[in-house]
């Protein structure tokens, strides 16, 4: 159908003339009420984006001289963070004389790495930043 007859066609029904395919031979339109079609479109946009959630970096602070049960403590609440998709930097923060038995700080980190393997993966490995040891983790890809 010409373009001519069909926007006739349109305009006796009162809506409008929309081009659905215009670079297609022929061209592809369809009659409808333009404005409630771009209302339609606009909710359908909201929704989708009031579903998107962007993941966090939460943080999880650690020293050299923590217990056994406060690592798995705050192990447990890494594990609620990943499980949500946020993704966590543990830091093992160093004071003082600490600086000079760095080691422990490591063995710390690497005891805390180890006890989330099962649903986390290293997004950043481990490194230095003044009197700071940090590591990003993400969780694991279903």
């Amino acid at each position: 159908m010409s373009s001519r007859a069909a926007n006739e066609l349109a305009a006796s029904y009162n809506l409008d003339l929309y081009c659905v395919a215009p670079n297609a031979n022929p061209p592809v339109c369809k009659i409808l009420n333009y404005g409630k079609f771009r209302f339609e479109q606009q909710k359908q946009q909201k929704a989708a984006k009031k579903n998107q959630k962007a993941s966090q970096l939460r943080q999880i602070q650690l020293t050299p001289v923590i217990g056994d049960h406060d690592v798995e403590t705050k192990a447990k609440k890494a594990r609620e963070f990943l499980t949500d998709g946020d993704k966590v930097q543990v830091i093992v923060i160093f004071r003082g004389r600490q600086m000079s038995h760095k080691e422990v700080g490591e063995e710390v980190m690497n005891k805390f790495i180890a006890s989330l393997e099962d649903i986390a993966s290293i997004d950043k490995k481990p490194y230095w930043e003044e009197k700071r040891y940090s590591v990003i983790l993400a969780a694991k890809k279903k």
